[in-house]
């Protein structure tokens, strides 16, 4: 049996949804077609940031370190998104919680697509990390990261989009 399809809403360049969806394994989209994707940088006490490592297996940028995150469903908001996503990958419960800033970028995929993504930054506790548990299938590993680790590991171009949130890195941190 296949993987089930997996859909989300297609938003104008103004980020309000167009009554459209798309199959997100093929996403082809006109001009003024925007998806949603939603990631999370998470804060410790002690400023450092929970970085995931994505499974080999993925089909896009496998092995590479990231902030947790992934795409809307059809009729999810972005936060309903970034709440469902984090308790799937890390096994971190945010839900009620109040994200501490939230920063949208736009940006385009390799095949040319453009999508909206929401960046959250959100506050962790000690207990949230002494219960994370990457999700089998997609993250291979974790790891609580100082600012200066990320940056090593983007220089080793390890990491995903380092150039587009270090400064949102720096705004969550400080």
């Amino acid at each position: 049996m296949g993987a089930e399809k997996e859909f989300c809403d297609i938003y104008d360049v103004n980020k309000r949804p167009i009554g459209k969806t798309v199959d997100r394994a093929a996403i082809a989209l006109n001009d003024d077609e925007y998806f949603l994707i939603v990631s999370a940088v998470l804060v410790s006490v002690d400023k450092k940031i929970l970085i995931t490592k994505r499974d080999r297996k993925k089909l896009w940028s496998p092995g590479m370190w990231e902030i947790p995150g992934g795409g809307v469903k059809s009729g999810e908001s972005s936060l309903e998104a970034i709440y469902r996503e984090i308790l799937e990958e890390t096994n971190i419960n945010l839900f009620g919680r109040d994200c501490k800033i939230l920063h949208t970028q736009k940006r385009k995929t390799v095949e040319g697509n453009k999508y909206f993504a929401d960046i959250y930054c959100f506050e962790i506790t000690k207990d949230d990390i002494k219960n994370i548990k990457g999700q089998e299938g997609e993250v291979s590993d974790y790891r609580l990261a100082s600012i200066e680790d990320i940056k090593e590991t983007a220089k080793g171009n390890k990491f995903l989009r380092y150039e587009d949130l270090k400064d949102f890195l720096y705004k969550c941190i400080s």
